[in-house]
């Protein structure tokens, strides 16, 4: 099958473009502006395989996306702006691009006829929740930007399934951790902080729970639900590895060799969720489940990035 993945060259969107190409036989589309977190290198080991073709462009361009999407059965929908902190700064951008951009998509898509259309969202779009787990019939409360304009772009997906019946499924994916991530996110931020010597910001008192999937397992989960998911249905991914900020910290400063006098408190953000949460029951019904636990999974991103310092470093400075 001809799969239409955008935003394929950011973290998570190379991440499951390296892991189909390795696991089918389909062939891929890569369809990504190039922003500052879109970047080829994150693709430079497949982008030989001739079942993967990349074309830069933008899902708010119109006659780009008519351009290249007609033609595939299976849309897999990853672009985003997806910065808390950016959002604080810029919203405008956040729903042009996460609003505007989908709708662009679902409605070229849809006159496309295409077989399944996955998009990709977020549990922030929830807000937080101080005890339990949120279910995918819980009212969604964004507290940013960023979450809301992520809320809004579900929304639209959805309504292309009621009003058009567009083969639409959403998923909503706690923390991703793993390779390839831009660095001004927690993990690769803190970590390569640390392998430089330099100190890690914490925010507030540190103790903001968040749940910490790694990228290959959320992109199976994603498989797994374009594959056997029910249209119009909404799937929390999850992994169950809840942990505070503070308590991630201790653990980076200690797989890279440093000690406390590295954490740097800083002013909490604007807004800041106090715990994301969310049940997995709807996804593990279809067959799915973790293969890393959290220990061994952030142990290897780390040895990662120290491995790959000429994939980070440029990155960082021209930050």
């Amino acid at each position: 099958m001809k799969y239409f993945v955008t935003g394929g060259a950011g973290f998570i969107g190379s991440n499951y473009v390296r892991w189909l190409l390795a696991n089918s036989d389909h062939q891929i589309t890569v369809y990504d502006k190039l922003t500052y977190a879109g970047n080829l290198e994150n693709l430079r080991d497949v982008l030989d395989d001739e079942r993967c073709t990349f074309v830069q462009g933008d899902i708010c361009d119109k006659e780009a996306v008519e351009a290249n999407l007609p033609g595939h059965e299976i849309v897999v929908h990853f672009a985003a702006e997806s910065h808390v902190d950016r959002s604080i700064v810029d919203p405008y951008a956040f729903v042009h691009t996460n609003v505007f951009g989908t709708n662009v998509l679902c409605d070229v898509a849809n006159r496309s006829e295409i077989d399944r259309f996955v998009h990709i969202s977020t549990d922030e779009t929830y807000g937080s929740i101080d005890v339990g787990s949120f279910t995918e019939t819980d009212r969604l409360t964004p507290r940013s930007p960023y979450s809301a304009a992520k809320a809004g772009s579900d929304l639209i997906a959805l309504s292309y399934v009621t009003t058009y019946g567009m083969p639409v499924v959403v998923t909503r994916c706690s923390n991703n951790y793993g390779p390839y991530q831009y660095p001004e996110k927690l993990i690769p931020l803190f970590t390569t902080n640390l392998l430089d010597g330099l100190k890690v910001p914490l925010y507030g008192d540190g103790g903001n729970v968040r749940d910490w999937i790694h990228v290959e397992d959320h992109n199976r989960a994603v498989q797994v639900v374009l594959e056997h998911g029910q249209i119009g249905e909404i799937y929390n991914i999850g992994a169950h590895n809840e942990i505070t900020n503070r308590e991630i910290t201790h653990r980076l400063i200690e797989l890279c060799g440093r000690d406390e006098s590295y954490i740097e408190p800083v002013a909490d953000r604007l807004g800041h969720d106090r715990r994301y949460s969310v049940d997995i029951d709807r996804l593990t019904a279809l067959g799915w489940s973790l293969t890393r636990d959290f220990e061994t999974g952030l142990a290897e991103t780390v040895e990662w990035y120290r491995e790959h310092r000429d994939w980070w470093e440029p990155l960082k400075a021209r930050t």
